[in-house]
């Protein structure tokens, strides 16, 4: 099996070094049209990044709507793209290192377990940001890995009596479904730590032969004193051996502790010092390398797997805050000792999904599942309460939250439903020039406030606060006596539900078809209340006889009744319908709260 060569080839020159040899089966990439693209590698052929497979076709809100004396201009040609740099502590305007292209590298799942909304705040984030650079123009190569071989894994496995690959594959297949079901876009490609054990080797190899010493921000010398050292078939980074050790974290080295997914380890030179490879022990998979048998340690997975896919030199590296340290920081650690040219140009880091202020984990045991979640509530909903906090804040976990963006994103759907059946409606050929100056006005501004909220380190809580009035103004135009009599109404009403669509989509929020998202998500809130739809008519029914008899004291009952466990009834000319809502004991909490 042969070796890597010493530095990878960095993302300029658009070549992955090759995956293990083992791999002589094909790899695919998939993309957003679910077009998927295989490939087989050998020995004497590198990859090239599928970045051309990203096409042109994903649906831009810089489409111009012409109108009278304006037209809505676009600015997205030339956005420019604020992100916040972990490692600056400040935003940064976002330049590739190679034009019109985006290497991304996201931290995935140590798959033992169902994964948790703290993980799906994680992948929801990088999503959006993934199809915002793409939106831009961008061409983007997104990888995001499985830990498949840890040792959470193994303890898990060995309580179900389980092979550890064959119970790490089964949960990456469940992770791969909560994934669809927050409509998050599959990477370019999902490598597998199983999968690249001779990239994991050929990198420890390297850091045993060499160490390198700073010469100025963007030169190194490199040293044959070696920044890894062996002990018992194990072997260890030595983090004194690396001068800027904590540049990413601001800890200072004296300031770090072993039992962070550090191992304490009375044998290290320094209780920082983390493992690169661990030796075998009784009962768990091993592969064979140059220290014998062992696998590898958490770290330098990330590490080997983002090069053999990016080159050491890449624009983003993202995850979740927890993932500062230790984690990232070993990261730069083995990186830059085992190249001298590795250069990350951004690290990108969300908040924490907490409960009750405290973050919420596997290990702390006060976590939700996904699975547990959109029991209860549609994934698109949890997907709007994780885009209703800017990525980089805590968000707290409760009821109230949930509820909230399951009425609005209900809202939301049942607007541009009725919306595209009023327009289905007409059959009409549109005169250019032809939206009326005030919706034209609406319209710039809600497509100003896009740019400038997601341009600005993805300010997805702005932008979801703007989509208030375009649908406002839909609404007004099909349920009001003003609003039907518009000027060019339906013309008005194309251009509305464009741009709120295009928007949707970009956030990851536009569902295949209306009206099914809207029976799923009546069917989750009957299913919070306890009810029956039949038992909701019912009561509909029961609240118009008591109308009918002026019984108003009744009727009113019935009502809050529903109100009372987030039923809401709406009365219209053509009858009585109902929508989920906020449960009226929620609301009052609400206010009392505030």
């Amino acid at each position: 099996m042969g070796s890597l060569i010493k530095c990878y080839k960095p993302l300029t020159s658009f070549r992955f070094s090759p995956p293990p040899h083992s791999l002589l089966r094909s790899i695919q990439f998939r993309t957003h049209s679910s077009r998927t693209f295989s490939f087989s590698f050998s020995r004497k052929r590198t990859l090239c990044c599928l970045f051309s497979s990203l096409s042109s076709s994903w649906p831009l809100i810089n489409d111009k709507v012409n109108a009278g004396d304006g037209a809505i201009t676009s600015s997205l040609s030339s956005a420019e793209l604020w992100l916040y740099n972990t490692m600056s502590r400040k935003k940064e305007l976002f330049k590739p290192k190679v034009e019109g292209k985006v290497g991304m590298y996201v931290c995935g799942v140590t798959a033992y377990d169902l994964s948790h909304i703290g993980h799906a705040r994680v992948y929801v984030t990088f999503d959006v940001l993934y199809r915002y650079l793409r939106h831009l123009g961008f061409e983007v190569c997104y990888v995001r890995n499985f830990t498949d071989v840890d040792d959470k894994i193994i303890a898990r496995a060995n309580e179900l009596g389980e092979d550890p690959i064959s119970l790490s594959r089964r949960y990456c297949e469940e992770f791969h479904h909560d994934m669809v079901y927050l409509h998050c876009l599959p990477p370019s490609v999902e490598p597998r730590v199983s999968d690249h054990m001779p990239q994991i080797i050929d990198m420890i190899k390297q850091l045993e032969c060499y160490n390198i010493m700073p010469l100025s921000l963007t030169s190194f010398q490199i040293l044959d004193s070696g920044c890894a050292y062996r002990m018992d078939g194990d072997v260890y980074f030595s983090v004194e051996k690396f001068p800027d050790y904590g540049q990413l974290s601001g800890r200072k080295l004296e300031d770090n502790r072993a039992g962070e997914r550090v191992a304490v380890d009375a044998r290290k030179k320094n209780p920082a010092d983390f493992a690169l490879w661990k030796s075998a022990k009784e009962g768990e998979p091993f592969w064979e390398s140059p220290w014998g048998p062992g696998r590898p340690g958490w770290h330098i997975e990330c590490s080997a797997m983002s090069a053999a896919y990016l080159g050491h030199s890449f624009d983003i590296h993202g995850g979740g805050m927890d993932l500062v340290f230790p984690h990232h920081e070993n990261e730069i650690a083995q990186s830059c000792a085992a190249c001298r040219d590795s250069s990350i140009s951004y690290w990108v880091h969300n908040g924490f999904v907490t409960v009750d202020s405290e973050k919420m984990s596997k290990s702390l045991g006060n976590f939700f599942t996904i699975r547990q979640v959109i029991d209860l509530y549609h994934p698109l909903a949890l997907r709007l309460f994780l885009l209703g906090t800017h990525y980089r804040s805590p968000i707290n976990y409760s009821d109230i939250q949930l509820e909230s963006a399951s009425e609005r994103i209900f809202y939301i759907y049942q607007t541009l439903h009725d919306c595209e059946t009023v327009i289905s409606q007409h059959d009409m050929a549109f005169e250019k020039d032809s939206i009326p100056p005030d919706i034209l006005d609406g319209i710039n501004r809600f497509h100003n406030v896009f740019v400038t909220s997601m341009s600005d380190d993805l300010h997805t809580p702005v932008l979801l606060a703007a989509f208030s009035d375009p649908l406002k103004i839909i609404n007004d135009m099909i349920h009001t006596r003003k609003g039907k009599k518009q000027a060019k109404r339906i013309e008005s009403l194309v251009a509305l539900e464009k741009i709120v669509k295009n928007a949707l989509s970009v956030l990851g929020l536009m569902p295949t078809r209306y009206s099914e998202v809207l029976q799923q998500l009546r069917e989750k809130a009957l299913k919070r209340a306890k009810l029956t739809e039949d038992q909701v008519l019912q009561k509909i029914e029961g609240r118009a006889v008591a109308r009918k008899n002026r019984d108003y004291e009744k009727s009113d009952a019935i009502r809050k009744d529903l109100a009372t466990l987030g039923i809401a009834l709406m009365d219209s000319p053509d009858g009585t319908s109902w929508r989920p809502a906020v449960p009226l004991a929620l609301q009052q909490q609400q206010v009392a709260a505030s």
